[in-house]
Formats: structure tokens, sequence, C-alpha cells
């Protein structure tokens, strides 16, 4: 998936990272060169793992609870799926439970956590009743989440609180480091507290969460009271595959993993720590006893089969891709902001007028590209402001809102509510001649600009007066490259 390169450069060659919408242009439009680039949301398959679910469909059709030749393939298939990805967490392959995705994966941990609890209330109650000093066994569970969790953490939380099945506190990140502090954990923990769920690292931010140290705080909590513990959670779809990940180093009970985010299948699986023993897990489904009773379900062999190349891939290559990342984030921040004055750091922006205003001060001293518009928004916008300036963007054109944003009027601070004010006669910028090196590999893509994203065309050709020379007349191909993680120290 990703060879080493002799010649290491500010720009190395990761071409075959990206994917573009080429080959679903319509055949009319030939300057359709949009760039895919929303890969928090979903990747696409490498090569690798496309052929060994291809494989694993032809060669593997069995149900891998029989005997035959076709289901002993798949079974040997499902084993050594299992083996990569407990290597890619640092788990055991008996920890790994396969799931449909990361929103079942993260509701089995939630429903477990509940069920546990309240198992262990009825067992104290039967413990109590021939003792003269009874505790209030009556408590509902308790869940502690922070406020930038998934949906798929944050809505099965809010719908046990509705209907009267748990208790959930919403831990803010801070303001200062967009992180969930350890310190804020602790303070949220009651008696009747049963699970801490904390996404690994944020798909809006890049911010990579201090799992390690929360899970040393809430574990000497746990010391201090009595059962059940508070079991440990992290949604880790943000980071395999682009940082390691080390679940037993960490200290976690349970850990999310999501195929389509590291450039496997939509498939998932749920790390736990010794299912049944160490950590509970109850099942939401009963069946043919499949995953050990866990997740019955006949398995989905070439998913499972696509997972594990994927996590084979990760266990080879992540400590060039991870360098790789650190790299093409320091060289996007370094050329982006090369001119402002003060230096700022990207995570200092405070406002969206702060986003324009380096947008334009880079595109008017030649830093950067016209085609580079989009990928600053995206990267250095918050977003809660990106949603307040999407909804005005939706009343303006985006070719309109691209002249403004890159040259400005003197009258208003570009953007869509600048675009309504003025009647944008100012003359434009003359952008520069020489070819521009676009950016492989664009740091930190919220999943909201898209709006912005399916427009480049209209970006590169504003202005009017521009050479006749196309900015960059390279070939799109289907192998375009994009990442979209930003790591935070």
């Amino acid at each position: 998936m990703c060879e080493k390169h002799a010649h290491h450069s500010v720009m190395p060659d990761y071409s075959h990272w990206g994917h573009s919408f080429g080959h679903l242009s319509d055949e009319n439009d030939a300057n359709d060169a949009r760039i895919y680039m929303d890969y928090n949301a979903t990747t696409p398959m490498d090569p690798e793992v496309v052929e060994a679910v291809t494989v694993a469909m032809r060669e593997a059709w069995g149900n891998p609870s029989s005997s035959y030749l076709p289901a002993v393939k798949a079974r040997d298939i499902i084993n050594q799926a299992r083996e990569s990805i407990s290597r890619m967490v640092g788990g055991k392959p008996e920890d790994i439970i396969f799931t449909s995705g990361g929103t079942e994966a993260n509701n089995l941990v939630l429903h477990t956590a509940v069920t546990h609890f309240c198992q262990s209330r009825v067992a104290a109650e039967r413990e109590e009743l021939n003792s003269t000093h009874h505790n209030d066994t009556a408590a509902l569970p308790h869940l502690i989440i922070s406020n930038v969790e998934h949906d798929s953490i944050r809505l099965p939380a809010q719908h046990l609180q509705q209907e009267g099945r748990a208790e959930v506190t919403c831990v803010a990140v801070s303001k200062a480091t967009g992180r969930v502090e350890a310190e804020d954990v602790v303070a949220a923990i009651r008696p009747n507290t049963c699970l801490v769920s904390i996404m690994m690292a944020n798909n809006e931010t890049g911010v990579v969460m201090p799992i390690k140290e929360i899970c040393q705080r809430v574990r000497a909590v746990n010391k201090q009271r009595p059962q059940p513990r508070i079991l440990l959670h992290s949604d880790a779809a943000q980071a395999i595959g682009k940082i390691r990940v080390d679940a037993r180093d960490m200290g976690v009970d349970y850990l999310t993993i999501v195929g389509h985010k590291f450039y496997g299948p939509r498939a998932g699986a749920l790390y736990v720590n010794g299912p049944g023993v160490a950590s509970p897990l109850h099942p939401m489904l009963f069946g043919g006893g499949q995953e050990r009773n866990f997740r019955p379900g006949t398995e989905n062999t070439a998913m499972i089969a696509g997972l594990g190349k994927a996590a084979e891939l990760v266990n080879t290559h992540l400590s060039e891709y991870e360098s790789h990342l650190w790299d093409i984030r320091g060289y996007l921040e370094e050329r982006l902001l090369v001119r402002s004055s003060p230096p700022l750091c990207l995570g200092q922006i405070k406002s969206a007028s702060t986003v324009v205003s380096l947008v334009r001060t880079a595109f008017q001293t030649h830093a950067m590209s016209p085609s580079w518009v989009p990928a600053l928004w995206a990267l250095a916008c918050p977003a809660e402001l990106w949603h307040s300036r999407r909804r005005r963007q939706e009343r303006a054109p985006p070719e309109r809102w691209a002249k403004h944003l890159t040259t400005g009027c003197g009258r208003c601070r570009g953007g869509p509510e600048g675009d309504r004010r003025c009647a944008g006669e100012d003359e434009p910028v003359v952008l520069p001649q020489e070819p521009v090196v676009l950016l492989q590999e664009p740091v930190l893509l919220l999943q909201e600009p898209v709006v912005l994203l399916q427009e480049p065309v209209a970006l590169l050709q504003e202005p009017e007066d521009v050479s006749s020379d196309p900015v960059d007349q390279r070939p799109h191909s289907n192998e375009q490259s994009g990442c979209s993680f930003s790591l935070t120290k």
C-alpha cells in the first residue's frame, strides 16, 4: 500500500493514498476534476483489500460453521483476520469480536455497561437481605461521555436516559486544548457510575484524547469503591491506521474498530479485554452461537477478510504513515501561515474572520494556490464557526464567495455575508503564473464542508483575468491523494 521512497521530499509521492471522482464524471464534462477529501467519513478500499475480499467471495463462500472445504477456508480466513486485528490494537485474538460496524460495537458497549450494572445491583440486593445495613440499590446506572462523541455513542446514551434506564453526564472538552481532561472525568464520577466512554481522536478537530491518563485515574477510583467497577471504553475509529493504538497499554476494557476508516471495508470489530472473563460482555442478539454467543449471526467472511487485510497493512506500514502525516501537517501549517503576523498556530484560530484573513494573505503573497481555499477553510475553521458560516454560504453562489474569499474588497470581510453587502467591483488579485504544487495530503478536513469541496472548478477559474494557462494541468487519476487527519501533540 505504501512504499518507502529513497529520496524523501517535502511532498512525497503518496498519490496511491487518494481517490478522485474522475471515473464517475460525465463523459461530456471534461473539466470535472473533483478530488475526494472526506476521508474521516470513509476511505476507499486499498487494492490489496479489494483483492482479499474478492478471493474470499470466490473461494471461501462456505458457512464457517460447516466442515466442507469452502467452509474450512472461510474459517481459516476469519481466524487470520482476527489475529491481524488483535496485533493492530495490541490485544489477543480471543479479544476480538466481529460486528457489522462501529455503530453496533458502540451500542454493544453501552448495552453491556447498563446490563452489567443492573445485574450486579440485583446480586447486591440478595446479599443484603439478611444484613442490617442496606445501601441504596435503586440508583440508575450512570454513564460518562464527552460532548464531542460520535452519534453512535451520544444517541444511544440519550435514548437510555429518555427511557429512564440510565443517567448520562456529558463532559465538555477544554476550551484551551480541545481535549477531554482527566480531572473533569474524575469530577463527574458518581457512586453509580458504570461506564466512561471517550473517543480516542475527534473526527472534526483531530485532537487526540488523553485516554491512557483517563484510564489510570478511573482505575485509581475503582480501587477505592465497591463493585461493580467503572468500565472503560474508547471509540478508536479515527485513530487506527494513523497513530499507534495499544489497547492494553492505554488500559481500556473496550475499543471500537471501524474498517472503512483505514482503507478497509464497511465492517467493524470490538476489542474486549478478556470477553466474559476480565470484562463483561452481554449480547444484544441471540441466535446460532457465532462469535462465542457474544455476537451471533453467520459471519460475513468477505468483509472480515478485507478488514483483516487492512489491519495487516497497518501493522506493516504504520510508522511510515504516521511519519508522513506529521510531515505533511507541518508543511501545510508552515506554508499557510508563513506570511501571518504575528505567527499563529492553527489551534489558536478563534474566529471565522481570521480564517478568511489568512486565506487572503496567503493567496495574495503567492504562498498558496487558489485550489487550496476549501482545504484551508476546512482545516482552520472551528466546527461552530463553520455551522454559522454554512447557513450564510447556502444563500450565496459558491463562485462569488470564492472570489471574495481570495481577493477581498475593502468593504467586507469576504464570504457570503460580505457578498450580500458588496457589489464586488474591486480589481482581482493577479495569481502566480508558475506551476503550483498542489497539496497531496490536506490534513484535518471536517465532515461538514462538502459544499465547498464540490465546486473546485469554480475556485480555479476565478478571477477572470488570470493567465489562460491553468494553475494545474496535471491529469487527475483515480489515485489522487487525500488524508483528512490532524495529529495534535
